[in-house]
This record gives structure tokens, C-alpha cells and sequence, in this order.
């Protein structure tokens, strides 16, 4: 099968199963919802922060809040795309339709990374102008320096997320399984690791930490990361490349 049929026949598959559709519309509500709830809060509560908190205030950066939640759903969706195949058994008759296993792989995960992009980078923009009319007078405007860099790193961040659920999901095959190792790794263990100072010199080099810097404009008076946003998504993008390259290497390897 030509690669642009199967590319077709993906698109296919991931517009055709109401659960993907779902988990991405989801994924938009809760981080816009939440974004502007957090930013509404933070306006209220300037007058009160101390002086140190004032100096680190990232109007952008706050504008985000949403996608803690959000990127749960670009989870589900990244291991769902992938997995949904395997629980019902369409993998066979896939891999015999496109015995090319990279060209299937690459495919699918091309489709469902090309609809997270427009849909992650939609949700940012979004994201940022509900977030900034909440903040009132202590908004950040776009063409600020670092604003726009921010705003697109958002999306692209929804959307790296979105891949390293899709290459874990590929190496272990089950969803249950998928979700039930990368749930409590971004919200339990990076949390942990990250906010412990015996481990945070670890946690920082945990995809969903050292992506989320690319959001950042305002450096924290106390941060000490020894990379900045860009670092940052270069160290998410590698682990990325890293859980793809693992799926595509099993995927070869075994049989469906």
C-alpha cells in the first residue's frame, strides 16, 4: 500500500472512533476553563504576594495553569490512537494490509501529530488571550519579548506530550498498561522528584519539566535550571525520540 493511502487510511481510523475525538475536545475545555479560573484567582490575589512572588510573576506563564489537566487528555488520546488496535485486534489485519512496519508506525503516529499540533497551538493561543483578559492590568501583550516564543511552545508541548504517550504506547501494547505507568509518572513521580530538593536536580531533566520551560518568560528569582526554554524542549524532544525509536524497534521485532 502507498504511503499517502495509508496516511489516508489513519486519518481515517483516528477520526472514526469517537473516544479520540473526545479526549482531544477535552484536552481544549479543561486547559481553558482551568487557564482562566487560575488566572482569574492569581489578579485577585497580586495585591497580596510578597515581594519575591511579584518579581517572579509570568502573566504567560499563568495564562497555562490548564495544561497540568490538559496534557492528561493528551495522554489518553496518545495512548488510545495507538493502543486501540491492539484491544480490539485490527493490528493483524492492519500490519497485513501495510506489512511495511515503519511505514504504518510513522503513519499513524504523523497523523495524530500533525491534529495535535493544529490542535495544541490552537488551545495555546486561546489559552493565552482568556488568560490575559482575566489578569486585567497585569497582563502580558503578545508582542512582548518571549510572549509569542512561549504561546507556540505551548502547543508544541501539548503535542510532544502527545508522542511520548504514542511511542510508550506502542512498546507496551496495552492501554490499561500505557496509562497505568505514564499517569503516575508525570503526576506523581515528576511532581515528587521535581518539588524535593534531594531529587530536583533529577527531576529537571523529566520531559514534562524541561518542556514546560519553553512556556516560561520570566525566569523565577530563585530558579538555577542550567538550560533555558529552548534547552528545554530539545531535552523533552529527545525523550520523545527516544520512546518512538523504542516502539519502532519492538514493533519490528515482535510479532502482532
Amino acid at each position: 500500500m502507498a504511503a499517502a493511502q495509508v496516511v489516508r487510511s489513519e486519518w481515517t481510523k483516528i477520526r472514526s472512533v469517537a473516544s479520540t475525538v473526545w479526549t482531544l475536545s477535552l484536552a481544549v475545555v479543561v486547559t481553558l476553563a482551568l487557564g482562566m479560573l487560575i488566572s482569574a484567582l492569581s489578579k485577585n490575589e497580586f495585591d497580596k504576594m510578597s515581594r519575591k512572588d511579584q518579581l517572579s510573576f509570568d502573566p504567560t506563564f499563568i495564562s497555562f495553569a490548564g495544561m497540568s489537566l490538559g496534557q492528561l487528555a493528551m495522554i489518553v488520546f496518545g495512548v488510545l490512537v495507538v493502543s486501540n488496535e491492539y484491544s480490539t485486534g485490527m493490528i493483524r489485519t492492519s500490519l497485513a494490509a501495510v506489512p511495511q512496519r515503519g511505514t504504518f508506525l510513522f503513519s499513524k503516529i504523523g497523523v495524530a501529530t500533525g491534529l495535535c499540533l493544529v490542535v495544541g497551538l490552537v488551545t495555546s493561543f486561546v489559552a493565552f488571550f482568556l488568560g490575559q483578559a482575566m489578569l486585567g492590568e497585569h497582563r502580558a501583550h503578545i508582542g512582548d519579548e518571549g510572549v509569542l516564543r512561549a504561546v507556540i511552545g505551548g502547543g508544541l508541548y501539548m503535542t510532544l506530550i502527545a508522542m511520548f504517550s504514542m511511542g510508550v504506547a506502542v512498546m507496551l501494547r496495552s492501554p490499561m498498561l500505557s496509562l497505568g505507568i505514564l499517569m503516575p509518572f508525570f503526576f506523581l513521580i515528576s511532581n515528587i522528584l521535581g518539588n524535593v530538593s534531594a531529587t530536583k536536580k533529577i527531576g529537571r531533566y523529566l520531559p514534562d519539566q524541561a518542556g514546560s520551560k519553553i512556556m516560561q518568560v520570566v525566569t523565577p528569582i530563585d530558579d538555577d535550571t542550567p538550560y533555558g526554554p529552548w534547552g528545554g524542549l530539545a531535552i523533552m524532544v529527545l525523550w520523545v525520540a527516544a520512546a518512538i525509536a523504542g516502539g519502532y524497534l519492538l514493533l519490528k521485532k515482535r510479532d502482532a
